[in-house]
């Protein structure tokens, strides 16, 4: 079971909004604790969430995300709601070009009936001596601003092979803004700290981990995939999630070359 902040993190959907979606009965707590009111989740819920974010970016309204998750598993029917928001958003101007792109690619999903599977593995991120960049930025894709500020010295980086370029996440819930993010890079040498780099031995760390091939798209996908798979191992999570990018969007221009391997600590 996952507490309520948990739950919020790996879904990518604020605290509040998780209460005011129980409030109208469209995806409710598990359990709720009598004594504290504390809400728990199952791993199982992340899939339903998930369904409900997509199609709320897609800009359908609450009241016709109930109706859609009723029929999630009838194709014919929930592609029949698909086709007509398609036609009302071709209707408008192009501020609806990115809901029409994730309708579209929703559509092309359903169609190939494809079931994504990820392998998750237990392994040990060694030490490492690196440079960090701490802050908060204004949203998680504005994460980077800080690989730009680790690159803003006067003295170059020599990067470590493997140069573990992560990006680790602190808030202890998704933020819809001012989110607080560190990322580091093992590097060769000696540095003496900057404004914004700081450098340190990052102990070794044992994760649960799965490699995603292609665009971050699938990165919430594999959250779950990882997360059910700590559930079930007997496993618990310990220490933020993390994001090593072994092909990132500073080695390629392309979206379906990426390589990033999600990690969650556990003990």
């Amino acid at each position: 079971m996952l507490k309520i902040g948990e739950f919020s993190k790996l879904s990518r959907v604020s605290i509040r909004m998780l209460r005011h979606y129980d409030d109208i009965g469209l995806i409710k707590p598990a359990e709720v604790d009598d004594l504290t009111g504390y809400r728990y989740y199952r791993e199982d819920q992340l899939y339903v969430i998930g369904r409900i974010t997509a199609l709320k970016d897609m800009g359908f309204p609450l009241a016709d995300i109930v109706k859609m998750l009723e029929i999630y598993d009838n194709k014919d029917m929930l592609d029949e709601y698909l086709s007509k928001r398609q036609q009302e958003l071709e209707e408008q101007s192009k501020e609806t070009e990115y809901k029409l792109m994730l309708l579209d690619t929703a559509r092309k999903r359903l169609r190939k009936e494809q079931n994504m599977s990820f392998d998750v593995n237990l392994k040990t991120i060694p030490e490492r001596y690196a440079a960090t960049v701490h802050m908060v930025v204004p949203h998680y894709e504005d994460e980077g601003i800080l690989w730009q500020k680790m690159y803003e010295g006067k003295e170059p980086l020599v990067p470590a092979d493997p140069c573990y370029a992560i990006a680790e996440f602190f808030d202890d819930e998704f933020k819809e803004e001012n989110v607080e993010i560190e990322v580091s890079m093992a590097v060769k040498g000696k540095y003496q700290d900057t404004e914004h780099v700081k450098f340190k031995t990052i102990p070794a760390v044992k994760v649960a981990s799965c490699v995603v091939k292609g665009s971050y798209e699938q990165i919430s996908d594999a959250y779950v995939a990882v997360t059910t798979w700590i559930s079930e191992n007997g496993y618990k999570m310990n220490g933020p999630m993390f994001n090593i990018y072994h092909v990132s969007p500073a080695q390629t221009n392309n979206p379906d070359e990426y390589v990033t391997e999600v990690c969650f600590p556990v003990e």
